[in-house]
């Protein structure tokens, strides 16, 4: 396959495209909520392989790694520590560990994803064929971020030969800390989520099928970011309402969460069964606080409920006012009144008006998609490539 290369001089060279292998470092587990690493990932392995490493698990014994392939070309590895180990003795083992499976699985040339700055610590002596920054959050912003989180991520700034934003917000917050730096906004796979929009004639989950409705909805990570209080208050509000919560409570106490009989906390889903639960809702919502976690954050789930079809009701986080409150795609609220006021117009609209919203919506949706937006970052990798590859012969020219 041939792809425009990089510029030299005056002069444009068609370089062929390079898939090295890709070695992930991230915060996230792989088999948590399935998200922006997951869908990027999954794609960067129909050309290469995948290593997602995984932060260590704390067990008695001696230092090992665990690699199992999850999936074609995807490979998860999870260190495993023994407790009591001091910050610098995890990292020297973590890099023991990571140099061990670079050679028992032959990975000669790679890419070094990042998606958490703190494993610089362990991989600055690694040799890359190029390193991207997927910076998909403000991290140093979330709760229990580590002290050295932002002189982590400054230096990496500085290795990275791409760095991506997971929106609009943190690119501008950004953009002046890297000369190659990019918004990508989370995008959606449309004909999963649209599978809400024609429900089985099995049913619906069990654990949903006897909640009465109206039903509003919520699915992801229930953490510092969510207003608690909020969902409280339009369950008071509303008592003939009835609030559908899916997603792990992560960093914060499961006695904190509000406790109604019109709410129902239904725990984590795969993502493939998330679907099934949305074609039950009536009308869904992105009930995050405004706070420093939340400031740039760009929720995936906004286009995946438009995706299913249905009407979304958020706080105004920046990200979910521009672009989709903007378009008239989302309402924007953040009082409780604002919100329950909001919720009922959705309640009661006509099938005229909710019918042209659903136009704008699909129109929205028929320009973005995870596939494009893997496009977008493999044209930037082998980009980067082409330019590594050709300031080495350049070196070797002199």
């Amino acid at each position: 396959m041939k792809r425009r290369g990089a510029t030299l001089g005056h002069e444009t060279a068609e370089r062929p495209e390079r898939n090295p292998d890709v070695v992930c470092l991230s915060h996230l587990r792989w088999n948590f909520v399935f998200q922006r690493p997951q869908h990027l990932l999954t794609r960067a392995a129909c050309r290469r392989r995948v290593f997602f490493c995984e932060e260590p698990i704390l067990e008695e014994g001696a230092p090992r790694m665990v690699v199992r392939q999850t999936e074609p070309c995807v490979w998860v590895a999870v260190p495993h520590l023994p407790p009591g180990l001091s910050p610098e003795e995890s990292e020297r083992v973590q890099r023991r560990l990571l140099d061990e499976m670079i050679r028992e699985h032959a990975i000669l040339e790679y890419v070094l994803w990042y998606y958490t700055p703190m494993a610089m610590a362990f991989t600055e002596h690694l040799a890359p064929a190029a390193v991207i920054y997927d910076c998909m959050d403000e991290l140093s912003a979330f709760a229990h971020a580590p002290p050295a989180l932002r002189e982590r991520e400054a230096a990496l700034m500085r290795r990275a030969d791409v760095v991506f934003t997971g929106g609009h917000s943190l690119y501008e917050a950004k953009r002046d800390l890297h000369p190659n730096i990019h918004p990508l906004p989370s995008s959606v796979d449309v004909s999963h989520f649209a599978r809400a929009r024609y429900p089985k004639a099995d049913g619906e989950p069990a654990d949903q099928a006897s909640i009465p409705g109206p039903r509003l909805g919520f699915f992801g990570v229930v953490d510092e970011r969510m207003d608690l209080d909020l969902v409280a208050a339009i369950a008071d509000a509303r008592p003939q309402w009835h609030i559908v919560m899916l997603g792990p409570v992560v960093k914060i106490d499961p006695a904190s969460l509000p406790r109604r009989s019109n709410i129902h906390w239904l725990g984590m889903k795969k993502y493939d069964e998330l679907p099934a639960y949305l074609a039950g809702w009536d009308v869904a919502l992105l009930p995050f606080a405004r706070n420093a976690s939340t400031r740039f954050i760009s929720p995936t789930k906004t286009p995946e409920y438009l995706a299913a079809g249905k009407p979304v009701v958020s706080t105004s986080i920046r990200d979910v006012v521009r672009p989709y409150g903007e378009q008239g795609l989302v309402s924007i609220a953040d009082t409780p009144a604002d919100f329950v006021a909001a919720i009922e117009s959705y309640l009661g609209e006509t099938g005229e008006t909710r019918s042209e919203r659903g136009a704008r919506v699909d129109d929205m949706l028929s320009r973005t998609s995870w596939d494009r937006t893997y496009d977008r970052v493999e044209e930037l990798l082998q980009s980067c490539l082409g330019k590594r590859c050709g300031t080495e012969a350049e070196r070797k020219n002199v």
